[in-house]
């Protein structure tokens, strides 16, 4: 068992390091690498971002849209913008109540 757990240890060492045998791929990788420095790395902290405010604004408009459609008359009942921290949004306010009453049930 000890002896197979070292083959593997072995075969996944040289598995790392076998792109680095020959001078040529040694510079491959270090130009892969420079590249993901200075390519991809700097594009993923606004594609994160984007998506993160593609995610919120498709979440308000859903609710935007449930308002309109309801026909009601108080947006607080959707979206309360006095509560902390997004706990506003009408499902979040629905499911805290669900959660109030079952712990203050006597």
């Amino acid at each position: 068992m000890a002896a197979a757990l070292g083959e593997m240890a072995v075969i996944a060492h040289k598995f790392i390091t076998s792109p680095q045998t020959s001078s040529s791929s040694f510079c491959n990788v270090i130009k892969l690498g420079t590249f993901c420095r200075t390519v991809v790395w700097p594009c993923l902290p606004p594609l994160m971002m984007y998506q993160y405010i593609r995610a919120k604004d498709e979440d308000m408009y859903a609710t935007e849209v449930l308002y309109f459609k309801s026909g009601s008359k108080d947006s607080k009942a959707f979206y309360d913008t006095s509560r902390l921290n997004g706990s506003g949004h009408w499902r979040l306010q629905q499911d805290m109540e669900t959660i109030r009453a079952a712990v203050n049930a006597e």
